[in-house]
C-alpha cells in the first residue's frame, strides 16, 4: 500500500470577501454542489454559523470560541477569504475505499488571536482554530454550542466519571431527557430526526489537547466538555490510576497552533454507512516507508480460555508453548496473517521482557515466524509507559506488534501517551492496537501502523454485547474510525436464553449475525474470537471468515436504518462480500439490488442465511449458492437479530 497522499490536488481561489463592517452582510460558505449553505454570524461577540441543506434549516453553531490565558479567540468575526478545492486521496488502511475524492470550500475567517478554518463538503461541515498567542498557554475555555433546528434522539455513549474504558452501550433520548440524567457525553454521537436526518458530531486531528465530549444544555442544545488536565493522580495496581486533583484548564500548549477540526456529517442512514469525512479532514502520514504495514486477522485466545479441546489436543492447554503452537498452526492453516497472546504471557505484567516459564517465548516467535505468523504481544499501557525501549527489543525479538491496554482516560496527558508509544511502535515498525481506549481522533492517519482502537462495546462483554446496541457500531463507532470489536463466536444463543462463561463463550445474535459482522464491522486488525476447535467443528464458516479481507476497495450500502438494520457490500480486487445484520426482535426481510456487479456476466454467490429456526436455536444457518447477475434482485431473510453473509466471485 502506498502512503497516505494527495493526488490531483487543485486549489482555486473561489471569491473574497473583506470587510470592517461585516455585520450588514451575509456571508456564505456553500458546498461544491451548493445543496449545503453556511452562514456566518458576524455580529460582535456571537461567532457562529446556520447550516441548512437544500433550503431546510438543520443546525445553528452558537458561542464558537476559545480562552487561553486570558486571551480570547473567536469571539467577533472579521475578514473572510473562500477557496474550492479538489483532490483524490490514497488511505493507507483503506477501511471503505482505496481512492476517495475530497472536494471542499474552505473559508478562512479571521479573528482575535487567530483564525478560524470553516470546511464545507457535500455532506458535512468542519472548523478548526489557527491560534497565534505567543509562549505557552492554558485553554480553560474550548466552546461551541450546537442547536438542532429539529427534536433529536441522542445516540451517545454516557460514562459516570472522566475514568472510562469508552466501552459503554449507546443511551437513545431526547436532549431534555439526556439533560435530566445529569451525565456527559462521548463522541462520535449521532442526532437523528425525522425523514431519516442523520447528523454525526465527532473530531480529528487531535493533538497535546484532550479528547472532545458533549453534554445537554438547559435550552435544547449540545455544547462541547472537556476533561480537565491532571494535576495529581495515584497508581492503582499495574495498570490504573485515579485524578486526585484536576488543574483548572484543559490543557497547557503552545499558543500559537492549529485545533483540532470538528466536524458534523450531515447525511442519511445509508450515508453514515459510506461517508469518509474522517478521511478527508485526516492529517498526512509521516512514515516515509508504510510497505511493512500488513493489516489483516487475528486470532484471539483470551475470549475463549485458551483452551482448544479437539480431537487433535494431547497437551494440557493454558498459557504454555504447546497451546500457543496449535493456535499457530490453525492461523497457517486458514491464512490468518496474526496470533494474539493476551494477559498471561508474561511471568509479571510489570516486566514485558519475560515470558512466564511454561511458554518458551522465543522458540514460539520462532515457530510462528517458520509458520508465516506475526505475533502480537498484549501489554497494561503503565508497563509501556515505564518500558519504552520494549518496543526496540520487541522488534528485535520478530514480534508484529502489540495491543495496550487500560488506559481508561482521555485528557491531554493521555493523548499525548498515544502519541508518544504509537510513534515508539512505527520508529521500529510495529503495528499497535489500542484497548481500553477513547475512539479515533486522527493519529491512526499520521501513524498508519496504529492499526485499531477498541472503545466499543465488544464481545469481550460476552452477555453485555446485545445486538440491539452492536446494530449502532457501524453508524457512529466505525463511522469515524476502525473498531476492534473482536467478533466471530461460534456458540450463538438469542438473548433471553444466553448463558456462558469462559472457556464456554458464547455470541449473542445468530451464526450468521456473527459471520456478517467481518463485512459489516472495520478493524485493521480483525479478531477471530473463537477457538480453533470451535472453528474446526464449523469448517464452512471458518472458511468463509478467514476469507474476508480487513482492507477494501469499494463499499457500497444496498440498505440501512438507523437501530434496525444495515447491508453492506464490499469490493475487494474482482470479488464482492455482502454482509446483513438487524437488531430487532422480529424476522426481517429486505430485498436488495445486485447492480453494482459488471454487466454482462455472470457470477456465483455462497450465502450464509439464518435458517428457519435461528430465531429460537441461534446456531441454525443454511449455505445456499446461486448465481446472479447484475439484474439480480436478492430476498434477505434474517431472524431476530440475525445475518447474512455472502461472498459474490
Amino acid at each position: 500500500m502506498k502512503k497516505l497522499k494527495k493526488i490531483l490536488a487543485t486549489a482555486l481561489l473561489a471569491a473574497v470577501v473583506s470587510s470592517p463592517v461585516l455585520a450588514a452582510k451575509a456571508v456564505q460558505v456553500k458546498s461544491p454542489d451548493g445543496n449545503i449553505v453556511v452562514e456566518l454570524n458576524t455580529q460582535k461577540g456571537q461567532l457562529g454559523w446556520t447550516v441548512s441543506r437544500g433550503g431546510q434549516k438543520i443546525y445553528t453553531m452558537e458561542r464558537v470560541g476559545m480562552k487561553m490565558s486570558g486571551k480570547a479567540v473567536g469571539v467577533t468575526a472579521g475578514s473572510v477569504k473562500q477557496r474550492s478545492a479538489t483532490e483524490t486521496l490514497k488511505p493507507v488502511v483503506p477501511l471503505k475505499f482505496s481512492s476517495i475524492e475530497n472536494a471542499y470550500t474552505e473559508a478562512t475567517v479571521a479573528v482575535e488571536n487567530g483564525t478560524l478554518l470553516l470546511r464545507v463538503m457535500n455532506n458535512a461541515v468542519a472548523y478548526r482554530f489557527q491560534t497565534k498567542v505567543k509562549g505557552e498557554v492554558e485553554v480553560t475555555e474550548d466552546r461551541f454550542v450546537l442547536r438542532p433546528a429539529f427534536d433529536a434522539q441522542t445516540h451517545v455513549q454516557q460514562p459516570s466519571n472522566w475514568r472510562t474504558s469508552c466501552e459503554e452501550g449507546y443511551t437513545h433520548q431526547s436532549i431534555a431527557d439526556w439533560k435530566a440524567g445529569g451525565k456527559f457525553g462521548l463522541t462520535p454521537a449521532l442526532l437523528s430526526g425525522d425523514n431519516d436526518l442523520q447528523l454525526l458530531i465527532a473530531e480529528t486531528d487531535l493533538r497535546d489537547y484532550p479528547h472532545l465530549c458533549l453534554r445537554p444544555t438547559d435550552d435544547g442544545a449540545i455544547e462541547s466538555t472537556f476533561p480537565p488536565a491532571p494535576a495529581k493522580y495515584e497508581w492503582q495496581g499495574d495498570r490504573g490510576f485515579n485524578v486526585t486533583e484536576e488543574a483548572p484548564y484543559y490543557a497547557k500548549t503552545q499558543g500559537t497552533r492549529s485545533f483540532t477540526w470538528r466536524y458534523v456529517v450531515i447525511t442519511n442512514s445509508e450515508g453514515l454507512l459510506t461517508q469518509t469525512v474522517p478521511t478527508q479532514l485526516a492529517p498526512k502520514s509521516e512514515l516515509a516507508d508504510v510497505s511493512w504495514i500488513k493489516p489483516g486477522k487475528v486470532i484471539w485466545e483470551w475470549w475463549n480460555g485458551a483452551t482448544p479441546f479437539g480431537p487433535d489436543v494431547t497437551f494440557k492447554a493454558g498459557c504454555n508453548y504447546e497451546t500457543y503452537a496449535y493456535f499457530a498452526d490453525f492461523a497457517a492453516k486458514y491464512g490468518i496473517e496474526y496470533i494474539l497472546l493476551d494477559e498471561g504471557w508474561a511471568k509479571n505484567t510489570r516486566d514485558p521482557f519475560v515470558g512466564n516459564d511454561d511458554l518458551r517465548l522465543h522458540e514460539l516467535i520462532a515457530y510462528c515466524k517458520q509458520k508465516g505468523v506475526g505475533v502480537i504481544l498484549w501489554l497494561p499501557w503503565l508497563t509501556a509507559e515505564l518500558h519504552m525501549d520494549l518496543f526496540q527489543k520487541y522488534a528485535e525479538w520478530g514480534v508484529a506488534g502489540v495491543k495496550i491496554d487500560f488506559m481508561d482516560h482521555f485528557d491531554q496527558w493521555m493523548v499525548n501517551f498515544y502519541e508518544r508509544i504509537v510513534k515508539a511502535a512505527a520508529d521500529n515498525h510495529l503495528l499497535i492496537d489500542l484497548h481500553g481506549a477513547y475512539t479515533p481522533a486522527g493519529l491512526e492517519y499520521r501513524f498508519p501502523n496504529f492499526i485499531s482502537y477498541e472503545g466499543v462495546k465488544g464481545l469481550e462483554q460476552m452477555g453485555g454485547c446485545p445486538p440491539d446496541n452492536t446494530i449502532y457500531i457501524p453508524f457512529i463507532r466505525n463511522a469515524v474510525g476502525a473498531a476492534d470489536f473482536t467478533p466471530g463466536g461460534m456458540f450463538n444463543a438469542q438473548p433471553g436464553i444466553y448463558a456462558s462463561r469462559r472457556p464456554n463463550s458464547a455470541a449473542m445474535g445468530t451464526r450468521c449475525f456473527q459471520m456478517a459482522l467481518y463485512v459489516v464491522l472495520e478493524s485493521g486488525v480483525q479478531m477471530l474470537a473463537d477457538n480453533p476447535t470451535r472453528y474446526y467443528q464449523n469448517e464452512d464458516c471458518a472458511r468463509y471468515i478467514a476469507s474476508v479481507p480487513v482492507v477494501w476497495d469499494e463499499t457500497r450500502c444496498l440498505g440501512a436504518k438507523v437501530g434496525e438494520y444495515e447491508v453492506l457490500a464490499r469490493r475487494s480486487g474482482s470479488k464482492w462480500f455482502v454482509g446483513a445484520i438487524q437488531g430487532t426482535n422480529e424476522d426481517k426481510t429486505v430485498k436488495v439490488s445486485l447492480d453494482f456487479l459488471p454487466a454482462g456476466q455472470s457470477f456465483k454467490m455462497k450465502a450464509f442465511v439464518d435458517g428457519i429456526n435461528a430465531g429460537y436455536q441461534a446456531m441454525h444457518y443454511n449455505v445456499v449458492e446461486q448465481t446472479v447477475t447484475s439484474a439480480s434482485q436478492v430476498e434477505i431473510k434474517m431472524a431476530r437479530n440475525g445475518g447474512f453473509a455472502a461472498v459474490i466471485e
